[in-house]
């Protein structure tokens, strides 16, 4: 074995190992394999032709080097291509290297195969007069045009000519070709009879010559290999020839639709193809009959092939063909350059060649019903499918439908990823502002389908990420303008910021899609927290398309856009608009939730280089100069800058005391706020926009309690803006409105600090007292009442001057806002007031004494305040839904409120909208009348506005609101006027004598409020529970005769319920009681029954905490301005039978974990009891308000009933108020709109819950007939068959105790035959139970009705069925006939009609009629003599 070299051994040691191994000549473990070189003319001649070397020494060499050293030129000689070639060796003999390269002639024809040209006709030369034969000259041959066959040269055109010459010469004559016409007059192309209808007998008369040809068009005959083949294919085209002279033209049509219905198309295709290649044939038989212009007609048809036939088919119209012939023909005219014979090589011009340079056709809309491919101009409007534009416009720079202007999407997709910078800006902008068009709906009414929608499924949002981290700034700015167009309206922030001074308007839904993809729960008793974890989780692990499918905010978070977008403003420093964009999509970010907010202040230098470079605290002066081009915003103060930040507190208590402290913007507040927007070195615009925006961030931050050691440093900044509030009456600037909305900002601050301040005293003796028990006490807010005391005469000095002019409709409309958040600054202060321990009651009594007479009732008494009760209806959200519905092009990926082209001046948020001034006026009233209840009569004409009674009447009749981004934040507002409405009338009702005549209303109103308040609005609906819903005021039927008018009622046989006894009870103790008894019992039961629902309501107390901390001005309590995800309102639409359901559940949910609750504790049974008087009540007095509930839902409530425990529906009151329920559900109109088979909320399916219900009756019924009730509601007619199968088929043992008496049965029998039965396994189950005697009348009297109606409808029908369905008709016609039971055989054979007052349920015939023996004899008699040999032996 050969050593290895080893460190240390010199160079001969290596040769010595190079030596040894060549003389063991084994074979390297690497073989060196050497590519050829491109520069010479041999591969692999390296190394085959290099002489072998003399000694064996190791000798590298260089390819392509000499073995002399180069001369010293100034460039090295060049290869010769060939060289390895011409090598040659003085030794080597010349005439065997010649003998190398000879090749011998079996070298080159080494196998011959002859063509057999056995079948090939010979022609003769055609005998001339000349000596020679004529010589050919190309210029001779007349041209012709092409026509689609493809690219020939001139030569090629001139040859072919000549051959056509030729065979045009020895084709037969026209009298020939006539008498092959008239042979086959019927004959048809088969072109044509393959895609085409035949053409009239006028047009087939003129073609005729054309279409009979002497030869087959598609069969040549060549893969038979015969001699004969052409003779065999000539024979059968002959022979169809014949057949289709036989046919008539019926027939032929008919033939031709089979085989096109059943071959391929793309054969069709093939087909028409191959006749389209037989032109030489048409040209021979056209040039011979001489009729060029029937040629140029009918040779469209052989070129277009399938294109041109299939569009002739749609549209059925010849002119079509005509324009697609004109497209052909070129001349000179057609080119925008003539050509000139002294045109070198232009002699002859190649149309064809020059067809590119025409002009394009007009565009022309297809007469076609599918959409034709939208196309947009470079400002991203549609352009019509017809619509003519010049080619100057650069709209025509696309290759598919070259005549029309505009481009696709997907061409402008196609162009966003081109290399050409200014091609990917362009499309860019051009997407941009395609979105911005959608999102203001300008595309809805042209366009099938969503722009936007169909833009993200095409990966619209990840094509501007990837081109946002474009190198190139222009792409880059471009790409930012286009998703600020695809996020951000800018008419939603404008609402946003217009409802932010009214009543709880600083708080907001978050931006998140409620329609997110719900991921399947593993496990139903996670706790919420542990939800948000799991999904959070979920989030993470999901990729980022997946995310961006169902929010598109979360998408771009995942790509870390915020880490991009602030290098764009830190490094980058684009210009102005682009930064503008920028925090315009930062803002729409920091509204998702508080999770993006979070994001955002964790990004680095993104909070600091957005406060260094656009809120700084001086910058050049020029700026505010007039006419001054501002090239970059970095180092000048932005409002929008101050806009993010504030949108960014408002993500919480915790963020905005990262952006006070850390980030200095307490220092950038009081730089903002102590100087006047006059002189601040901006444009006036933008300067009052600035300051208005530093107001409202620091309001903001007095919500959360902070920021407050700054009011008594700007004290007198605020004091001198008070002072000059009265002068925006008198003001006429452009800016008035601006000022306005700063003023705004101003007193929502002070009404915000007022609030802190009003706990200051309450924190304070906290404190002081110390109790152990309380870890971390709160420390006070640096601001006393002492230093807000004086801010209430400012304010009501203002509001009385503005007051002066609500009889001017423009300046009210303007000074609205500041009006508004003046009168919510008194309420506050008033409530905050009687709350201070240093204030003297009577003080605060006179105070409220004077407001009202000097203020409140003037006010009421203007006709203008008359005017705004009659608007609240037309500009309501609840009787208007069309004005909060979503957009046409709102995408659910991305959250929106639908404002974009602003909002009608007769909505919610218009500008003649009385709803943010008659909330607020109402929020100011409640805390008058709460603090001094002598004052609440002076207000009572509120109450009898008749505005207000229309509205409120035409609010709760409306079905329940549909909650989506767009429509929550609207009906949130309106929910506060009703409630503030309702609790006005709460302390109406205890004062008030005259105010019965309200209460009915009011407390449907607040029924219809409880399913409607939103998430975040916790605090209403507990108040709401607490003192409207079950107050005895509010339903005077009580106390007014209404449970004597029920019992009236059921005596009158005014309705139904009275004629349907009620079902009896298992337990003979059970009395009857009278409807109106159980109504009084309810009614004196309502402060039990409110507790009840209020212990069940338990477990919303922490969403009720934060809720009660925003409305009751607890600052210090609150931890964020987003209110909750509004995914649905706070309580389910059937809240009434939630502590029966919730019953339910517990139950359900131990018996699965293996519990079995064998006795019911007593305060359960109260629990189904008082729950089950609730829901009688409603029904009785307040039906209305449980219209939305289907009654099948009502009914599936009520069943879990029976399914909770083992005897709870034996217990005395749940058997009666469930009995007295039952009979209204079963009246006419409810069980006219029962229906079982849609699908029911909170019900995955009524099938499953049928079968507990069948296997419950079958445990524990005890035959009770109210429990077969129940059973037997769902087994009528119109219902689905499965659950009448499951009882005859799985549970008829069920049948022996459902003994419910047709007397107590309150629902008619003719639901349950009519229409008579079709299913045949039913029909053969209801016949073997009442054979078996599994079904008897004693057992179960209503069901033996029911099968015994229709098996003798079944075997007695006699209409025309399948054979299988006839003959089980007529044998189970024969085995009744042979029944032993004579009874059941007579009940059978002798049912009549339905008969309710018959013991039996039913009428029976004396005899039968005549029809029906004659049929019974039929049957029978063939059972007979069948089955007569069978007797015999």
């Amino acid at each position: 074995m050969l050593s290895r070299p080893k460190p240390g051994e010199s160079e001969a040691d290596l040769l010595h190992f190079q030596n040894q191994f060549l003389a063991a000549r084994a074979s390297p473990a690497v073989k060196i394999v050497k590519k050829a070189d491109k520069r010479k003319g041999k591969e692999g001649s390296t190394d085959a032709e290099r002489p072998l070397l003399q000694d064996s020494k190791d000798v590298v060499m260089l390819d392509g080097f000499p073995d002399t050293l180069p001369p010293l030129t100034p460039a090295p000689p060049k290869k010769s291509k060939i060289k390895s070639a011409n090598v040659h060796f003085e030794d080597e003999d010349p005439e065997e290297r010649l003998e190398s390269h000879d090749r011998h002639i079996t070298a080159v024809f080494s196998k011959i195969i002859e063509r057999d040209t056995s079948a090939v006709a010979v022609t003769m030369p055609v005998p001339t007069g000349d000596p020679f034969p004529r010589t050919f000259h190309r210029s001779e041959i007349k041209s012709e045009v092409q026509l689609g066959a493809g690219r020939k040269s001139i030569f090629a055109q001139k040859m072919a000519a000549r051959r056509t010459a030729e065979k045009a010469a020895t084709a037969p004559s026209a009298a020939e070709c006539l008498q092959v016409r008239s042979a086959a007059p019927d004959a048809l192309d088969p072109e044509r009879s393959v895609g085409e209808p035949p053409l009239p007998s006028s047009r087939r008369d003129k073609d005729g010559d054309f279409l009979t040809s002497q030869r087959p068009c598609l069969i040549t005959g060549e893969g038979l290999g015969s001699q004969k083949s052409e003779q065999e294919a000539q024979a059968i085209h002959k022979e169809n020839l014949e057949k289709l002279q036989s046919m008539s033209e019926e027939e032929i049509l008919q033939e031709q639709a089979k085989l096109l219905a059943q071959l391929d198309p793309s054969l069709v295709a093939f087909l028409k193809s191959q006749r389209g290649n037989n032109e030489g044939q048409k040209k021979e038989l056209k040039m011979e009959l001489n009729r060029p212009e029937e040629f140029m007609e009918s040779l469209p048809v052989a070129q277009h092939g399938v294109r041109s036939s299939l569009s002739m088919q749609e549209s059925g119209l010849e002119p079509v063909r005509k324009e697609e012939n004109m497209k052909v023909e070129i001349t000179d005219d057609d080119l925008p350059v003539k050509p000139r014979k002294e045109w070198i090589h232009m002699d002859n011009v190649e149309f064809e060649k020059l067809e590119w340079m025409k002009d394009l056709p007009s565009p022309r809309q297809k007469k076609t019903k599918k959409g034709m491919q939208a196309r947009f101009s470079l400002k991203g409007e549609l352009i019509p499918a017809d619509a003519d534009l010049p080619t100057h416009l650069g709209l025509h720079h696309h290759g598919e439908e070259a005549e029309r202007a505009g481009y696709s999407l997907q061409e402008l997709f196609h162009l966003s990823r081109s290399q050409v910078t200014q091609q990917r800006t362009l499309a860019l902008q051009v997407l941009g502002r395609i979105v911005q068009r959608a999102r203001a709906g300008e595309f809805a009414s042209s366009l099938k389908g969503s722009v936007l929608r169909l833009l993200l499924d095409a990966g619209f949002l990840f094509l501007l990420r990837f081109s946002l981290d474009d190198a190139v700034d222009n792409v880059m700015a471009a790409s930012v303008g286009a998703l600020r167009a695809l996020l951000v309206s800018l008419d939603d922030e404008k609402y946003l910021d217009w409802t932010f001074s009214w009543y709880q308007g600083m708080a907001a839904f978050p931006f998140v899609p409620n329609n997110e993809e719900e991921e399947e729960e593993e496990e139903e008793e996670f706790n919420g927290t542990e939800k948000s974890q799991d999904k959070k989780l979920n989030d993470e692990n999901k990729p980022d398309p997946d995310v961006a499918r169902y929010d598109v905010v979360k998408g771009l978070l995942k790509t870390r856009i915020q880490h991009r977008l602030r290098y764009i403003l830190e490094v980058v420093r684009p210009v102005p608009t682009v930064v503008l964009d920028i925090l315009h999509i930062l803002i729409h970010i920091a509204r998702h939730s508080s999770e993006a907010c979070s994001q955002l202040l964790d990004c680095p230098r993104l909070i600091e280089t957005i406060v260094r470079e656009f809120l700084p605290t001086q910058w050049d002066p020029k700026v505010a100069e007039p006419g001054f081009l501002l090239t970059s915003l970095h180092g000048v103060a932005c409002a929008s800058a101050m806009k993010f930040i504030r949108v960014l507190a408002s993500g919480g208590r915790n963020a905005t005391a990262r952006l006070l402290n850390k980030f200095e913007m307490k220092s950038r507040l009081s730089r903002f706020i102590a100087e006047d927007p006059l002189d601040l070195l901006l444009p006036r615009e933008e300067a009052i926009r600035l300051s208005t925006e530093a107001f409202r961030l620091w309001a903001v931050a007095a919500g959360y309690g902070q920021a407050c050691d700054l009011y008594s440093d700007l004290y007198p900044v605020l004091v001198r803006i008070l002072q000059s509030l009265p002068e925006l009456l008198s003001r006429k600037s452009p800016v008035v409105e601006l000022s306005v909305q700063r003023a705004a900002a101003v007193v929502t601050l002070l009404t915000h600090v007022t609030q802190t301040a009003g706990y200051t005293a309450e924190l304070q003796a906290k404190l002081s007292s110390n109790n152990s028990e309380d870890s971390e006490p709160i420390p006070p807010p640096p601001v006393t009442w002492n230093q807000v005391s004086g801010l209430q005469p400012f304010l009501e000095t203002s509001l009385k001057k503005i007051l002066q002019e609500i009889s001017q409709i423009e300046a009210w409309q303007t000074l609205q806002p500041l009006t508004t958040t003046c009168v919510i600054f008194l309420g506050v202060y008033y409530s905050a007031y009687s709350q201070q321990p240093s204030v003297n009651p009577i003080d605060c009594l006179e105070e409220l004494e004077r407001l009202t007479s000097e203020v409140l009732q003037p006010l009421l008494s203007q006709p203008a305040i008359d005017s705004m009760w009659d608007l609240l209806r037309p500009c309501s959200a609840l009787c208007n839904p069309l004005s909060c519905s979503p957009a046409p092009e709102s995408v659910v990926s991305i959250a929106s409120l639908s404002c974009t082209g602003g909002k009608p001046p007769l909505s919610l948020v218009g500008s003649k909208s009385p709803f943010p001034f008659l909330t607020a006026l109402l929020f100011l009233i409640n805390n008058i009348t709460h603090i001094h209840k002598g004052l609440t009569s002076k207000y009572s004409s509120v109450l009898g506005f008749r505005g207000l009674k229309d509205y409120l009447h035409q609010s709760w009749q409306t079905g329940l609101p549909s909650v989506t981004p767009s429509s929550a934040w609207i009906l949130r507002h309106e929910y506060h006027l009703q409630y503030f409405v309702l609790a006005l009338a709460r302390r109406m009702a205890g004062t008030c004598p005259d105010y019965t005549q309200h209460a009915s209303l009011h407390h449907c109103v607040a029924m219809a409020l409880l399913s409607r308040l939103l998430p975040g609005s916790e605090h209403l609906a507990h108040e709401v529970l607490l003192d409207l819903a079950f107050n005895p005021e509010f339903l005077p039927e009580g106390k007014a005769g209404g449970p004597e008018a029920a019992d009236f009622s059921d005596i009158l046989h005014l309705g139904t319920s009275a004629k349907l006894a009620q079902p009896g009870s298992a337990a003979a103790f059970v009395p009857k009681v009278t409807r109106g008894a159980l109504l009084r019992e309810s009614y004196q039961n309502l402060p039990s029954i409110r507790s009840c629902y209020l212990s069940h309501f338990a477990h919303l107390q922490p969403t009720l905490t934060r809720s009660q901390a925003s409305y009751q001005g607890r600052n210090y309590l609150i931890q964020s301005m987003l209110l909750p995800e509004a995914k649905g309102p706070i309580l389910p639409s059937d809240w009434p039978f939630f502590p029966l359901i919730s019953l339910y559940n517990k139950v359900t949910n131990a018996e699965t974990r293996g519990t079995i609750l064998n006795s019911l504790p007593l305060d359960l049974i109260n629990t189904v009891t008082l729950n089950l008087q609730w829901v009688l009540l409603l029904e009785t007095w307040r039906s209305k308000i449980l219209q939305s509930i289907p009654t099948a839902a009502k009914l599936a409530r009520l069943m879990c009933v029976f399914l909770t425990g083992s005897d709870l529906f034996l217990e005395a009151p749940i058997h009666r108020y469930t009995a007295a329920l039952l009979s209204v559900y079963c009246q006419p109109k409810a069980l006219d709109s029962l229906n079982l088979d849609a699908p029911l909320p909170g019900l995955a399916s009524f099938h499953d819950l049928y079968i507990s219900l069948l296997e419950q009756f079958e445990g524990v019924s005890f035959g009770d007939p109210l429990f077969g009730v129940f059973v037997l509601l769902p087994l009528q007619k119109c219902f689905s068959v499965h659950l009448r199968l499951s009882v005859f088929g799985e549970h008829t043992n069920i049948l022996r105790a459902l003994g419910v008496p047709l007397q107590q049965f309150p629902v008619p029998l003719e639901r349950y035959t009519s229409p008579p039965e079709d299913n045949l396994n039913l029909l053969r189950l209801y016949f073997r139970t009442l054979v078996t005697g599994a079904l008897r009348h004693t057992w179960c009297p209503v069901l033996y009705v029911v099968a015994v109606a229709h098996v003798n409808s079944f075997i007695f029908s006699q209409e025309s069925t399948a054979q299988e369905t006839d003959a089980a008709r007529k044998s189970m016609l024969r085995k009744t006939w042979l029944l032993v039971d004579e009874n059941l055989k007579k009940h059978l054979l002798y049912y009549r009609l339905l008969n309710a007052e018959s013991p039996l349920g039913f009428d029976l015939y004396e005899q039968l009629p005549p029809m029906r023996l004659k049929y019974l004899q039929i049957v029978t008699q063939k059972e007979i003599v069948e089955n007569a040999p069978a007797v015999d032996s």
